[in-house]
């Protein structure tokens, strides 16, 4: 079922849903059950699996020579997907980017997600290689979330990469992310506004949201949305605090904002246990002012760690 329409179902009510990563190569199955099974009571009606593009690490010869070579640390969204579908029925939502991917490897895994049943996708563009000091497209791929968009649509509309008649349509519901805080790559919010609604006119469907702590900076962002004329299901992305190295490391990573209260209350704790108990009843907080507003969905961003995910979920749903 699409997004859309499971938040139609929904009738007003908020959702519970959330992303997983692909385990490291080498882990199994069990790694991604693990994952979920505690969240199952929730009743998510999708989750989310990332896609990360291949990196570069450089390999010494014993002539002192370096070679690059290219590997993926996280493969299998689509196997993984599969998987979910099989063993919960629930909804996959797998992660479409432009980096690591040729304009054929996508048209691959459109069919690949077509023939599995699966009706939804988020595309993006991805994130720089950590070797690349900003984002560089593959080649042969995409280089913006505009042109993935587009290819999407068109696989729906039939119209492949190297047919010249009509094949069968796809009927994918398309996702991609918001910013409250503006992207970083952008020159100013209105910029950012201004791609987010050429993404929803291309055929976005819905919106989930880079993480955020201060609900201000959401309530602000749809309203703002919804002035520009973009209309669609708008799913704020949560992540609770942790650990202490996460108040400094998050803002630095994600670019994004802590609100003096929470960063305050987190100068208090003394230990990893204190600031994630800081976290949760913060999150909490915040998830129940998100409902109040009449948020669609909260999707937290877990990193596979499900429990303190459950902690908050049992609060708030």
């Amino acid at each position: 079922m699409k997004i859309t329409e499971h938040i139609k179902n929904a009738k007003g009510k908020t959702l519970f849903s959330f992303e997983l990563l692909p385990p490291i190569k080498g882990q199994g199955i069990d790694w991604i059950y693990n994952g979920i099974e505690p969240l199952l009571e929730f009743e998510p009606p999708f989750i989310d699996v990332t896609s990360l593009r291949e990196d570069y690490i450089y390999k010494e010869h014993p002539n002192g020579l370096l070679q690059k070579v290219s590997y993926r640390k996280r493969p299998g969204t689509i196997a993984i997907c599969a998987a979910i579908i099989h063993k919960y029925k629930i909804d996959a939502v797998p992660h479409l980017i432009c980096g690591g991917f040729t304009k054929e490897e996508t048209e691959n895994a459109l069919i690949d997600l077509q023939f599995l049943g699966i009706d939804n996708v988020l595309a993006l563009r991805g994130d720089a290689r950590k070797a690349d000091s900003s984002f560089v497209p593959t080649p042969g791929g995409h280089a913006y979330a505009t042109d993935l968009i587009t290819h999407i649509k068109n696989h729906n509309e039939g119209k492949f990469l190297h047919e010249d008649v009509e094949t069968f349509k796809s009927d994918f519901c398309i996702g991609v992310a918001g910013y409250p805080e503006k992207h970083f790559e952008a020159p100013n919010l209105n910029t950012d506004f201004k791609y987010l609604k050429q993404k929803v006119d291309l055929g976005a469907e819905f919106i989930v949201t880079q993480m955020f702590f201060d609900n201000q900076k959401y309530f602000e962002f749809v309203q703002k949305c919804r002035d520009n004329g973009i209309n669609v299901p708008i799913i704020p992305g949560l992540k609770p605090i942790s650990t202490l190295g996460q108040v400094n490391a998050l803002p630095k990573i994600f670019h994004i904002d802590l609100p003096d209260e929470l960063t305050e209350a987190l100068s208090t704790a003394k230990n990893n246990t204190e600031a994630k108990a800081i976290g949760t009843e913060a999150m909490i907080k915040q998830c129940k002012e998100l409902i109040e507003f009449g948020a669609p969905v909260l999707h937290f961003y877990t990193m596979g760690k499900p429990d303190q995910t459950k902690e908050i979920a049992k609060a708030v749903f």
